[in-house]
């Protein structure tokens, strides 16, 4: 009645809750019979294990070895699968070794599973502690152990490694397969070895290897990074060879490569084309898109992707509204881009220093200085710390009007938040007061801020003095 002995250790567990597994195996060590059956202290195990009390399961696995009762195999079976999912991979192989030392048949499944958490939490070194505890146990790693391990490798940087590993694979005739290849491009394509890359992809393809539509974006994407847009293309073609079709994520990979190489138009008939073949276009694509419009110069494309999102139902993100920011400054749409600023707040999204600046930038540039000091006070308002960039802008602006006496009080306020001034400030200054102030002031503004005159000062100041000397002769 097997069924009912587990419900009762069920109501039993429930009831005596956490750390109760010593008294809890005691008792049924007293059990008239329960020695001799195997099930008991196997679901016992099982079901502090489905409770989430792991220091319990390990306490009954460890009683029943002090004991001499047979091994609990299906329940250290649960007890792992769980510990592997959730606790430490490192606690997790402890707990295993245990077991295997017991009798527990070791499987390269498991050794598997725990080298991937490692390899996914980036330690690399102890998932190769496990890799080699493979052999140890008599087992020969599979596939999956040796590209486990290169991924790992690869993704962390170190590819002599993956390389190595992979001779050792084919030494004990175990064959590379497509995953193996993927990850070595993936990681030659990182450290920009593109020749290396096609190289690789070639010797896959020459070993009868079909690559996948993870090799051809991986390769893709790397020519795309470097700058190689026309060999991404080819790749690109020859994936169709293949029989291959292409993803959102391939169409996006080559939509941004295009868009980043300035090749704006191309990337736009790949959207067409990714489009007839039922693939909907996402907030990546229409991101990226809409960044390469404005970068272009094509300000009122990016608003029409703006409005095409909108109706999509598609939320803007930073990226986007920065870039559209951008291009309505750069256009002098200093109002529209203001506009855009407030919409990006009422979104939830919080603008950069860059952004905010771009805007004061834009206002001072048109002579309203008071807004930009408006933003200014927003901006801190907001959270965020003015930089040096910020503060030259405004001092730009006030300087362009002839306010040179709140030019000075900025440059306190400046000094005053521990904002270090720097040349560009100093230029600004000099200019404003040359063409402005009066020449006496330069030597106090110098001397204050502890800098040192570049070209573009002298220069500035050798045009004003000139300028002087021109006057006095007339008169």
């Amino acid at each position: 009645m097997n069924q009912q002995a587990e419900s009762l250790l069920h109501f039993v567990v429930s009831r005596k809750g956490k750390g109760s597994a010593s008294s809890v195996f005691a008792s049924i060590l007293e059990t008239k019979g329960t020695l001799s059956s195997s099930f008991v202290f196997d679901a016992l195990m099982s079901v502090y294990t489905e409770f989430g009390y792991v220091s319990d399961a390990i306490q009954c696995f460890r009683l029943t070895k002090k004991h001499n009762l047979k091994i609990p195999f299906n329940g250290c079976k649960c007890l792992l699968e769980r510990m592997v999912k959730m606790s430490s991979p490192m606690v997790a192989l402890e707990f295993y070794l245990e077991i295997l030392d017991s009798g527990y048949p070791p499987n390269v499944y498991s050794f598997n599973v725990l080298m991937n958490r490692l390899c996914k939490e980036g330690k690399v070194k102890d998932a190769q502690l496990i890799f080699d505890e493979i052999w140890k146990t008599g087992l020969q790693p599979t596939a999956v152990s040796f590209n486990t391990l290169i991924n790992g490798y690869c993704k962390s940087g170190n590819l002599e490694e993956g390389f190595r590993l992979k001779m050792v694979m084919e030494e004990f005739r175990v064959f590379p397969d497509v995953f193996t290849y993927s990850a070595l491009i993936d990681g030659l394509c990182k450290e920009c070895r593109l020749d290396d890359a096609n190289h690789l992809f070639k010797e896959m393809c020459d070993r009868g290897l079909v690559p996948n539509d993870v090799t051809f974006t991986t390769l893709i994407n790397g020519q795309c990074k470097n700058g190689r847009v026309d060999l991404a293309l080819e790749i690109y073609q020859q994936m169709f060879t293949k029989g291959l079709k292409a993803d959102l994520v391939l169409y996006n990979t080559l939509v941004n490569g295009l868009c980043k190489g300035g090749y704006f138009r191309e990337a736009r008939k790949f959207v067409g084309e990714m489009t007839k073949r039922g693939l909907r276009p996402d907030k990546f694509t229409y991101t990226t898109l809409l960044d390469g419009s404005c970068k272009e110069g094509d300000l009122e494309l990016a608003l029409e992707m703006k409005k095409e999102m909108v109706k999509e139902g598609i939320l803007l993100d930073n990226v986007a509204f920065t870039a559209i920011i951008s291009g309505l400054c750069r256009d002098g749409k200093i109002v529209d881009a203001e506009r855009t600023l407030r919409e990006m707040l009422r979104a939830g999204l919080k603008p950069d220093d860059g952004t905010y600046t771009m805007v004061m930038d834009g206002f001072c540039k048109k002579g309203d200085v008071k807004m930009g000091f408006k933003l200014l006070k927003e901006m801190q308002s907001d959270g965020h710390i003015p930089g040096v960039i910020t503060y030259n802008v405004l001092m730009n602006g006030l300087c362009k009007q002839g306010q040179m006496k709140n030019a000075d009080v900025l440059l306190n306020a400046m000094l005053n938040l521990g904002v270090v001034p720097d040349d560009i400030t100093y230029n600004i200054l000099l200019e404003g007061h040359c063409k402005h102030g009066k020449l006496g002031d330069l030597h106090n503004v110098k001397t204050e801020m502890g800098l040192v005159s570049d070209y573009a000062s002298y220069r500035s100041l050798l045009n004003e003095l000139s300028k002087a000397s021109k006057d006095r002769q007339k008169r």
